[in-house]
C-alpha cells in the first residue's frame, strides 16, 4: 500500500503540475491577445458645445450628456462645453461641420439664416398642435427625413437628433399689459427664428439677441418687450426687475425643442452601437425633459408672482392676429422656395389628421382644474 501510495503522488503532482503549467500558458496566451484590445479600450471623447452658459436648459443638456454615459460606459465620453466656449453660437453649426466640435446641443432657430426652412424644425407655424405632436411628425410623418435632405441640400457635413418638447412660449414682457394687438405696432421686440417675421408682420420691430443680452437690452431701453422662453429661465435672467407685465400663450413660437448635431463622418466612424446609444439616449431625455422643466416652470411661475409680477394670458383678439401673420408670412415664403413649401405640406398633412383625432378625444382638462381648483 505503502508503495503505490509513494508512486502515484509523483504522477499527481506531475498532472497538477502540467494542469498549472497549462492554465499558466492559456493565461499568458490570453493576456498577450488581450493586450492590443486594452490599448484600444479606451473611451472616444467627443467634445460638444452647448448654447447655453448656465440655467435649465445647460441642465437639460447635461442631462442627455448623463443618459449617454449610463448606456455607453467607458466606451463614450461627452466632454460637455458651455456657450462660447469654443465659437460662438452663430457658429456652432459650422463648426460641426468642419470637424472642430463633434457636437452640438442647440435648436434650429439659431441657424435659420442659412435656411427659413429650418426654423420649421422646432419654431414654425402652428397648425393646431404642440411641441409634442411636431416631433411625432419629425419621428413618424416623414420629418426626420426632409431635415436630411435639407442638411444634403446644403451639404452640411451633420447628422441630427431632435428631442424635449418645450412647452408654448409666453409673449414676453412688457411696459404694460397688452389687451389689443394694437398696442404692440411699433414696439422694439426681442424673439429669433420666423418669429422675427411674423411678428414684423404685425408691426412690431424686431431686434434679435442672444438670451443673456435679453435683461440689458430692456434695461437700457434699446428694446421695449421681449420674449426669451420660459418662465425659469427668465426669472433667471432677472427680467422681473425690469418688467412687471408678463404675458403667458402666443403662437409666436407655439412649438419648440431641441436640436443635438453631430459630425457626420465622426458620427459615421462610431460603432453601430455607439450610434444607437447617442440617438437613443436623444429619445430617452425627450420625457424626462417635459416631466422636469414643467414641474420647473410652474414653481417659478409661482415665484415670479411673488415678486410683483402681474401675470396675464395674452388675448385671444392677439393671438387671432398672429396666425393672419403666420398666413402670410408661409405664403410669402413659400413661393420663394419649393422645399420650404415642402416641409409645409408634410407638416400640414400629419397634423390634420393627428389632431383630428386628438382634438375630438381630449377632454376639456380645463374644465377639470376649475372644478377642483376653481
Amino acid at each position: 500500500m505503502t508503495d503505490i501510495k509513494d508512486k502515484s503522488q509523483p504522477v499527481a503532482s506531475r498532472r497538477k503540475f502540467l494542469k498549472n503549467a497549462g492554465l499558466a500558458a492559456g493565461g499568458a496566451a490570453a493576456t498577450a491577445i488581450a493586450a492590443p484590445n486594452l490599448a484600444l479600450s479606451a473611451p472616444k471623447v467627443l467634445k460638444v458645445q452647448a448654447a447655453w452658459g448656465g440655467g435649465i436648459f445647460l441642465e437639460n443638456a447635461k442631462s442627455y450628456v448623463d443618459r449617454v454615459h449610463a448606456m455607453a460606459g467607458k466606451d463614450l465620453k461627452i466632454d460637455l462645453l458651455s456657450v462660447n466656449s469654443v465659437v460662438k453660437t452663430s457658429q456652432m453649426q459650422d463648426a460641426v461641420h468642419r470637424g472642430v466640435l463633434d457636437g452640438a446641443h442647440y435648436v434650429p432657430a439659431y441657424w435659420y439664416s442659412k435656411s427659413k426652412a429650418a426654423s420649421l424644425f422646432g419654431t414654425g407655424p402652428c397648425f393646431g398642435w404642440s411641441s409634442q405632436e411636431v416631433l411625432g411628425w419629425v419621428h413618424y410623418g416623414g420629418g426626420q427625413e426632409l431635415f436630411d435632405e435639407l442638411m444634403a441640400n446644403l451639404k452640411l457635413n451633420v447628422v441630427s437628433f431632435f428631442n424635449s418638447p418645450m412647452p408654448a412660449q409666453p409673449l414676453g414682457w412688457f411696459k404694460e399689459e397688452i389687451k389689443d394687438a394694437s398696442q404692440m405696432k411699433g414696439l422694439k421686440y426681442r424673439t429669433v427664428g420666423l418669429a422675427a417675421d411674423v411678428l414684423s408682420e404685425m408691426g412690431m420691430s424686431v431686434v434679435q439677441l442672444p438670451g443673456g443680452e435679453i435683461q440689458p437690452a430692456m434695461k437700457s431701453g434699446l428694446i421695449d418687450a421681449a420674449e426669451f422662453n420660459n418662465p425659469t429661465s427668465d426669472r433667471d435672467f432677472g427680467m422681473q426687475d425690469v418688467s412687471k407685465h408678463y404675458h403667458l400663450a402666443s403662437f409666436h413660437q407655439s412649438q419648440e425643442f431641441f436640436e443635438v448635431t453631430f459630425n457626420k463622418k465622426m458620427y459615421n466612424g462610431l460603432p453601430k452601437e455607439l450610434q444607437a446609444i447617442l440617438k437613443h439616449a436623444s429619445e430617452a431625455e425627450n420625457s424626462n425633459f417635459y416631466w422636469h422643466n414643467t414641474k420647473r416652470y410652474a414653481g417659478d411661475l409661482t415665484k415670479l408672482r411673488g415678486q410683483g409680477v402681474n401675470v396675464y394670458r395674452t388675448p385671444d383678439s392677439v393671438m387671432t392676429e398672429q396666425l393672419k401673420a403666420w398666413d402670410k408670412v408661409v405664403n410669402r415664403i413659400s413661393g420663394e422656395d419649393a422645399f420650404f413649401a415642402k416641409v409645409v405640406a408634410s407638416q400640414k398633412k400629419y397634423a390634420k389628421e393627428v389632431m383630428n383625432y386628438l382634438n375630438l378625444n381630449q377632454p376639456d382638462y380645463k374644465l377639470a382644474y376649475k372644478h377642483y381648483f376653481g
